[in-house]
């Protein structure tokens, strides 16, 4: 783990994915294939206690509180079927996203392909995540902006899934744990997180994808998980790319299965 933390942080450092706001109104959201920027509402208290914080530059660790920006993409019919409630995909992006500048996080995995005019059937959310903090530190901030997406706009509450890469594989297991009740399913990416806590996912349908030749996440990171969630019966399975290195997200994310695989699960049940 302490390796993947200075991995990270180098590749961060240089621009690779370890793997830009004002606020609009939802009704006037960007239905083209584009993403709106907004900014969660109030400010979000910094949490103390990751025991990796200390590898960080003193720079990066005393760094002020920061507002949790995010991109907003709404299916192109979203404004024309009123009333209807739309599933929504919650992103977390890597290292190499990091910052304060949101347009940041359509360099890669799903932003990406929204950027490149790819439709999807979900709202998607892509928050970004403050340098010198990982998403497991923002789990209450991420939790306010769901709430406040939530509030904002025509979210089906029984449809609500989450998926990250790498920084945000680690934040997608920690905040499903935290948070089991909220998803619907979870796709962690190249990710990890603490196994002993597995178990409160036995509700929660899990891909998981790992590229078996990964140098900045062991493969191992994703198979304690998922192993310790087969210990507690969890509907769970492991994807595993034999070639695979650290970027598995693209492979991933150009799977018209996993989409359907999401959508084919409701809170509680299967569609």
């Amino acid at each position: 783990m302490r390796t993947f933390v200075l991995v990270c942080l180098a590749l961060a450092i240089a621009g690779v994915g370890c793997a830009s706001g004002r606020s609009m109104p939802a009704e006037r959201t960007s239905t083209n294939g584009g993403q709106s920027e907004s900014v969660l509402g109030k400010r979000t208290p910094k949490v103390v206690g990751l025991k990796y914080l200390r590898y960080l530059p003193k720079s990066l660790r005393d760094r002020p509180d920061r507002k949790l920006e995010y991109l907003v993409y709404l299916p192109k019919d979203y404004d024309g079927q009123k009333g209807q409630q739309w599933p929504l995909l919650l992103f977390l992006h890597g290292a190499g996203e990091w910052g304060n500048k949101i347009n940041r996080v359509k360099r890669r995995a799903l932003p990406r392909l929204i950027e490149q005019g790819q439709d999807f059937p979900f709202i998607v959310v892509a928050p970004q995540c403050p340098s010198g903090y990982w998403w497991t530190e923002k789990l209450d901030a991420l939790t306010s902006m769901l709430d406040e997406v939530e509030s904002k706009y025509a979210v089906d509450p029984e449809r609500i899934y989450l998926t990250g890469v790498s920084m945000g594989g680690f934040g997608t297991w920690a905040l499903a744990c935290q948070h089991p009740e909220r998803f619907a399913a979870i796709a962690p990416i190249c990710g990890g997180g603490d196994w002993d806590l597995a178990y409160r996912l036995k509700g929660v349908p899990v891909w998981a994808f790992h590229g078996a030749k990964d140098p900045a996440v062991a493969l191992e990171e994703s198979t304690e998980m998922v192993d310790a969630l087969k210990r507690a019966d969890g509907d769970v399975q492991l994807t595993v790319y034999p070639e695979g290195e650290h970027d598995s997200w693209t492979v991933t994310y150009n799977n018209p299965e996993l989409y359907e695989w999401l959508l084919s699960r409701r809170k509680g049940r299967e569609k």
